[in-house]
């Protein structure tokens, strides 16, 4: 088994980049996990894996907002993390990108999230700390030091959350080969696997929505994202 040093490096500059992104630069939406988990496919060489996980996870994380001192899970390592891990399994496997895949990936990767959002709570009370002094300096009249603190509150968020991204990168490529070893029942079972949590995701999506008629939706949202995959996956095994 080889590993692609370079692939890993660009999933933990893309992770590193969509985390500061997310809490302290820009803020034009590059972190939600649709575009940052399609972003990351394409960087590695597999948009299919970055667009069907971001997909999912999008409508699993639908409605979260970091709300002053509010923190919801972090969706962003989410999606970065699961996409990098499944881009690179597929790479390892060479058999490219396929549903049983993705549901490998989600299954093992979604818990990212929670660990995101310990990471965050270290690093707010972190970047407070630095805030405070960075308005103390530019209240002194030095504006370029008060500055320069205000960057270094943004170098932790691109450090560590892109050396976790580039972590499941590097693990996609060792579980690869372990993959090829699963019985053909197993990986059917996998890839019908995930229509089911694509409708699972829809359904937290529409009924997070608080609309009247959220069960409706939910429903109605379960069905038709449940009825496209189904179909999508039918034409790939033409």
């Amino acid at each position: 088994m080889s590993v692609g040093w370079t692939q890993v490096a660009l999933a933990g500059v893309w992770g590193g980049l969509v985390a500061v992104e997310r809490k302290a630069f820009l803020q034009a939406m590059f972190s939600r996990p649709l575009v940052a988990a399609t972003a990351m496919g394409l960087l590695l060489n597999d948009v299919p894996s970055g667009l069907f996980v971001g997909m999912l996870l999008e409508l699993f994380h639908l409605g979260t907002a970091n709300l002053g001192a509010s923190l919801p899970d972090n969706d962003t390592l989410s999606a970065t993390g699961t996409s990098a891990a499944a881009a690179t399994m597929a790479a390892a496997t060479g058999a490219g990108s396929t549903p049983a895949l993705w549901s490998i990936a989600i299954l093992l990767f979604i818990g990212l999230a929670r660990l995101g959002l310990r990471v965050d709570r270290v690093l707010e009370r972190y970047s407070s700390r630095l805030a405070r002094k960075a308005m103390a300096s530019a209240e002194a009249g030095q504006l370029t030091r008060a500055m320069q603190q205000n960057l270094w509150g943004m170098w932790p968020h691109f450090v560590l959350f892109g050396m976790i991204t580039a972590a499941c990168a590097l693990a996609g490529f060792f579980l690869g080969p372990l993959l090829e070893r699963l019985p053909l029942p197993m990986l059917r079972g996998l890839a019908w696997a995930y229509p089911a949590m694509a409708s699972v995701a829809a359904s937290i999506a529409a009924r997070g929505s608080h609309a009247r008629r959220a069960p409706l939706f939910a429903g109605l949202g379960a069905g038709l994202v449940t009825l496209a995959v189904v179909l999508v996956m039918l034409r790939g095994c033409r």
